[in-house]
């Protein structure tokens, strides 16, 4: 099937963030008296929106974290991003690709607008992704696994539900672009297959995603 547009997770998709992010994340909440290993920040928040941090912190421990959290966290990650952050391989190639076939694309994520211009600057995937081409999931209130971002970004970008293909790489975002009707591609890089259960195709480099993806 030919699509009429390309929703691209961003973290652990295009940018190798999930290592990095995971591992401040881990650190962060045990410093703040809330054990976590870099297992379980993967399991639990991995492709998920702040605000599931918040929810499932107060729903484990009937603690919140600090105001200030998010800002604090951000600032270790972007500070992280510029040291170490890389393109995941052989994502810009898919991007040309797609380019070269002239069909549309675009980011839909989970991270803040700022992330992911932060990851996308630092990595050089700027160049591939106009403004009106990034959405986040404070663009609609709630992150994944809720469809509303996915929905989202197919009505900005033009294309019906259907047309749409959706290259995600957690179990949170393969629920979210099911429930969107979209046809979704799971990233088998960092996640075990059987977690990614419900993608239309699995793949595990991006090459065998442009296969995929025609």
């Amino acid at each position: 099937m030919r699509y009429d547009l390309i929703i691209f997770d961003n973290d652990g998709v295009l940018v190798d963030s999930e290592p990095i992010s995971n591992t401040i994340l881990a650190a962060y909440l045990t410093e703040l008296g809330f054990p976590t290993s870099y297992e379980d920040s993967i399991r639990d928040y991995m492709g998920s929106a702040m605000h599931r941090i918040h929810d499932l912190i107060q729903e484990r421990t009937g603690r919140v974290l600090p105001a200030d959290f998010d800002d604090a966290f951000h600032a270790r990650v972007f500070a992280a991003f510029e040291r170490e952050l890389q393109p995941v391989a052989g994502a810009a190639d898919v991007l040309a690709k797609l380019v070269a076939d002239g069909v549309p694309y675009c980011v839909a994520s989970s991270g803040s607008h700022e992330r992911i211009r932060v990851g996308h600057r630092t990595t050089g995937l700027d160049e591939w992704f106009e403004e009106e081409w990034v959405f986040s999931s404070q663009d609609v209130g709630r992150g994944k696994p809720a469809p509303d971002l996915f929905l989202y970004a197919a009505e900005r970008m033009g294309v019906a539900p259907e047309r749409c293909a959706v290259v995600e790489d957690s179990p949170l975002g393969v629920q979210a672009a099911r429930a969107a009707g979209m046809d979704v591609y799971g990233f088998t890089a960092m996640t075990p297959e059987e977690r990614l259960q419900g993608a239309t195709a699995l793949f595990s480099d991006m090459a065998q995603l442009r296969e995929l993806l025609g």
